[in-house]
């Protein structure tokens, strides 16, 4: 059969209606089919936590089977690569720090992925901080008393970090105070805990979620947080900053997904997490996290996503933390 230009071009103008409301009729049925909730850590981590806390919610809202899958390796880049080259579909989600993500653009000499073209925050989630903690046992009540005798111990000093917040917030207290202390860099947080009970550590910088359980539990003594502003968590524990010691290191987290995936998803993921972050169940489980609520709509969490790629980039540069 012999088509004519003029049917021709009937079709395909057709057919590019079709795809031009594809993205809307898709996010009607949203969501139809199950999750995939990926985290950088292994289980027990403090982002493995977080990330099976929303994946439960997330099944009890939609009514559909949630798998959380820990890709772990390469400081999360093997769980943020998958998640970038993922379908662009919006069941493939990613709860985890962005201000970590972001991070990675400059803590790379080949970051394996241009996490600001290839992924968006479809909403965020919380606000907190990275802590310095020390063992219980340990002598030091403040951080003026750790930083006077970590001088007096030069480069025999030691410190366990277990993600990029940690390294930077490690670099940037050692060039405030001039500390010669060496950095010792685990897969994840718990895996540092028993080293520092053995007096094999001096302190580390963790993160709140990992950090408080062990100081509900006895474990650990948080000394400063990161963050500008104190915790209402933690409301008698001082900044950093307070402390002396220049440092405003507020780490942020959302919800990533694939950048190509379609505005109206988008809107439909902002709108699960805002409801999941209403519920008192939410509230409290943030607060034991040492975290506030955050809420942003997908433009203004993507606008956040941006600015923190170059401003951990200026973090970087600061501390001085070579390229890997």
């Amino acid at each position: 059969m012999t088509i004519t230009r003029k049917q021709f071009l009937q079709g395909a103008a057709a057919a590019a209606g079709t795809v031009a409301i594809a993205p809307g009729v898709f996010a009607q049925d949203y969501p139809s089919q199950n999750f995939l909730v990926v985290c950088g850590f292994p289980p027990g981590s403090g982002a493995d936590i977080f990330a099976r806390y929303f994946a439960e919610k997330i099944r009890v809202k939609t009514g559909k089977n949630v798998v959380v899958e820990n890709k772990v390796g390469a400081n999360s880049n093997i769980a943020t690569t998958y998640v970038a080259r993922s379908k662009p579909d919006g069941y493939t989600l990613y709860p985890f720090a962005g201000t970590t993500v972001a991070a990675t653009m400059h803590l790379f000499k080949e970051p394996p992925v241009d996490v600001g073209k290839t992924l968006t925050v479809a909403a965020t989630t919380s606000n907190l901080a990275f802590m310095a903690l020390v063992d219980a046992k340990s002598p030091y009540k403040t951080m003026q008393e750790l930083t006077e005798a970590m001088k007096k111990k030069g480069t025999k000093a030691t410190y366990a970090t277990a993600a990029n917040p940690g390294t930077i917030m490690g670099a940037l207290y050692k060039q405030a105070t001039g500390i010669e202390a060496v950095e010792v860099s685990y897969r994840n947080a718990p895996d540092s805990l028993n080293e520092m009970q053995d007096g094999k550590l001096d302190f580390a910088f963790h993160d709140p979620i990992f950090a408080l359980a062990q100081v509900r539990e006895g474990r650990m003594r948080v000394l400063a947080v990161s963050s500008s502003d104190r915790l209402s968590s933690l409301p008698d524990v001082p900044t950093m900053k307070e402390t002396g010691i220049p440092m405003d290191l507020n780490i942020w987290w959302g919800v990533m997904v694939q950048k190509e995936t379609p505005k109206p998803i988008l809107e439909k993921i902002n709108a699960m997490f805002r409801d999941i972050l209403t519920t008192d169940d939410t509230k409290k489980f943030l607060a034991l996290s040492g975290a506030d609520p955050m809420l942003r709509t997908p433009e203004q969490a993507d606008a956040m996503f941006q600015a923190a790629i170059k401003e951990w980039g200026d973090y970087v540069k600061l501390a001085k933390i070579p390229q890997n």
